[in-house]
């Protein structure tokens, strides 16, 4: 059966996978379609220029496969992109439908979990240098006080399915080391990139106790079935027949080979070009 109007899924690479992936537990009557823009990924230190004509582009792949609702599974891109889309993109190309990103889902929660009030932030360089956690944690919990750490290395060592090693615990620990020297009075943690739910085990080693990890995923699941029960205009032109799609910017065969990691089940994308 072909998909009519699915919800579309972007990330820059396979992160993305892991949000999805919890949105299905969520509502799995939807259709989804997958993108991924693994051959140009990571996005993490492009500009904002870049990553916001590779958000685009992909954005207006969506609208010809017939998308209403598009996530932005991607921080980078939800950082740097999204807004911009929104406002000055969105209007023009296509007034009746809607893009969102995962980043509001977090800032609009993250003060429940903390008793401190005192927060981290750990994400890619992208995404720290934004600063659009803080900006938005700020408008939801001004009381809050945020600390951010980039972390670099932990996306290849995902991507590089190294993350399980001994040899990435260091890598790991030093990052988390780092954050709660800053700030001795954390206690909790945003994990601000979708890569970095398959390191959890290990975040939660180099932690001290009470110290609560903050996943996207599962937050950004409840979100989006909020968003459609609150939003029958959109929700109604949503196809509801339990079926996924998978494309990539990459070789499909690369795709299928590592996608594994995050989805925990076998792919069969096909390759478009953006």
């Amino acid at each position: 059966m072909r998909m009519k109007k699915p919800i579309g899924i972007f990330d820059s690479g396979f992160g993305g996978l892991t949000v999805l992936r919890e949105i299905e537990k969520t509502i799995p009557q939807y259709d989804f379609i997958y993108l991924g823009d693994n051959a140009r990924a990571p996005y993490g230190n492009r500009s904002f220029e870049i990553i916001h004509k590779y958000s685009l582009e992909a954005v207006k792949w969506f609208f010809n496969m017939d998308c209403r609702l598009i996530i932005i599974a991607c921080n980078t891109a939800s950082a740097k992109a999204l807004r911009t889309i929104q406002q000055n993109d969105l209007p023009f190309l296509a007034p009746d439908r809607r893009v969102l990103g995962i980043i509001r889902p977090i800032t609009e929660s993250v003060g429940t979990f903390s008793k401190s009030r005192h927060i981290g932030i750990l994400g890619t360089v992208g995404t720290v240098s934004s600063n659009s956690y803080i900006i938005e944690i700020k408008k939801a919990f001004s009381d809050l006080t945020i600390t951010q750490e980039s972390c670099p290395l932990w996306v290849p060592l995902v991507e590089t399915n190294e993350y399980v090693s001994e040899g990435a615990d260091y890598f790991i620990k030093r990052h988390i080391d780092s954050i709660l020297n800053q700030d001795p009075q954390i206690d909790t943690l945003i994990l601000g990139c979708t890569h970095y739910p398959l390191l959890i085990d290990k975040i939660k080693r180099f932690c001290p106790p009470g110290v609560t990890l903050v996943s996207q995923g599962p937050i950004v699941a409840k979100s989006l079935e909020s968003y459609l029960n609150r939003h029958p205009e959109i929700e109604k032109d949503c196809s509801k027949n339990s079926l996924r799609e998978f494309y990539t910017s990459e070789t499909a065969e690369n795709f299928d080979r590592l996608a594994r990691i995050f989805y925990n089940t076998e792919t069969k994308s096909a390759h478009v070009d953006l």
